[in-house]
């Protein structure tokens, strides 16, 4: 290693401090923001789910602005690994109280050299995650403390070296967020045309309608069931449990809301949908790579992919949900979810549309996982100095 690289111990350049014991009644109303570990992920930078509404204060010390970090405390499953995991709170919370709750730790920056992005990156070296599974008690609620944090020993180079690795990891990032906002707008685009020909029914109303058990429908439509226009299955279990890959090979390992992680090998080599089977439900995702289906996910295929994937993201999953402890659905309760099936031809007209619009949103979903895998795969090897950046060609 490099002379100007030094050994650092974080509980030197941090300090952890505990969340803030709210009120649960105060929950999802006011004008406040409260954090818990819904907005910590293993593949994302922060997920707004984990931001709700607070109508309550606390003490000036727990709350939060844009570009803070925070830690999840513990860790409900091994099929979501988020323990000791960070989140940065996004800009765009700006002039929004953030309150940091009790199942999260606020990363409190010491050592000023070191900038709250740099720091966000070290949590998610593989040694850093390494050091906290080695730390982890429990065995149904994985937990961690203060100190097994802050005890985490790295190296690190000098101030200069450190900003231009932040420089070079968040411009990739940055990228994956530009894809991503460009996703949206075509996904608002299939939404809006689905709704203005399968709900409204703009494109019929000269036409003759009939009365359905789902309402008035155009004459010539009938109604299904999710099961007539798809195949249901469920996931699997990883071949290696908690092994989470991130090299030119990795390919996504899905949850029930999101990418957890990646592993070595695939499920699916075809169009499909993955929505949640256990845990959360409502979520709908589209794969069109190699993947990896987790065993508490469904997975759909039809022919009707587009008109399918609306139809999934109307349903009102807590009616499907037969869980106790946890929510849960299955293969035949999605399946039997009636829908509006139109005839042929404008399912045909619909999914042809959609397709080529879609056809954008699926490179751009290509291209950042690509840059996501790029950068992982970077990420240890630039925080350790195994290489620089200016070694990197992208």
């Amino acid at each position: 290693m490099m002379e100007e690289w030094k050994e650092y111990k974080l509980g030197d350049i941090i300090s952890i401090a505990g969340g803030f014991a709210y009120k649960g009644n105060l929950i999802g109303k006011g004008d406040n923001y409260l954090l818990g570990m819904g907005c910590v992920s293993f593949a994302e930078n922060f997920l707004d789910k984990g931001a709700r509404k607070y109508d309550g204060d606390c003490p000036e010390r727990y709350y939060a602005k844009p570009g803070d970090i925070v830690l999840a405390t513990r860790q409900q499953s091994d099929n979501l690994p988020i323990l000791g995991m960070p989140a940065i709170i996004p800009s765009k919370y700006e002039g929004h109280k953030m309150i940091i709750g009790a199942n999260l730790y606020r990363v409190v920056i010491k050592d000023t050299s070191f900038d709250n992005r740099y720091l966000y990156w070290l949590l998610k070296t593989p040694a850093y995650v390494s050091h906290i599974r080695s730390c982890q008690s429990g065995t149904t609620v994985r937990m961690i403390t203060k100190s097994n944090i802050e005890d985490f020993v790295f190296c690190a180079p000098n101030q200069k070296s450190r900003n231009a690795i932040s420089d070079f990891i968040w411009a990739l990032d940055d990228k994956i967020e530009l894809n991503r906002r460009i996703n949206a707008n075509l996904e608002a685009q299939a939404q809006a045309l689905f709704k203005s020909w399968f709900v409204d029914f703009e494109p019929f109303r000269d036409g003759e309608f009939v009365e359905s058990e789902l309402g008035m429908i155009p004459k010539g439509w009938r109604v299904g069931t999710i099961g007539d226009l798809a195949k249901i299955s469920s996931g699997k279990r990883p071949p290696v449990k908690g092994t989470y890959k991130t090299d030119e090979l990795a390919i996504p390992l899905i949850g029930a809301s999101s990418i957890m992680g990646y592993t070595s090998d695939y499920l699916y080599d075809t169009k499909i949908l993955v929505t949640g089977r256990v845990g959360t439900h409502g979520v709908v995702m589209r794969f069109e790579c190699q993947c990896w289906p987790s065993d508490n996910t469904l997975v759909i295929e039809s022919d009707y992919y587009e008109y399918v994937y609306q139809c999934l993201k109307l349903i009102d999953y807590k009616n499907l949900n037969r869980g106790s402890t946890q929510p849960l659905i299955t293969q035949t309760d999605l399946k039997n979810v009636r829908i509006v099936i139109p005839k042929g031809c404008f399912l045909d007209d619909y999914e042809k549309k959609i397709s080529s619009i879609m056809k954008y949103a699926h490179n751009a979903e290509f291209e950042s996982r690509r840059l996501a895998t790029l950068r992982d795969t970077l990420l240890p090897r630039l925080m350790s100095g195994e290489i620089k950046v200016g070694d990197v060609t992208l």
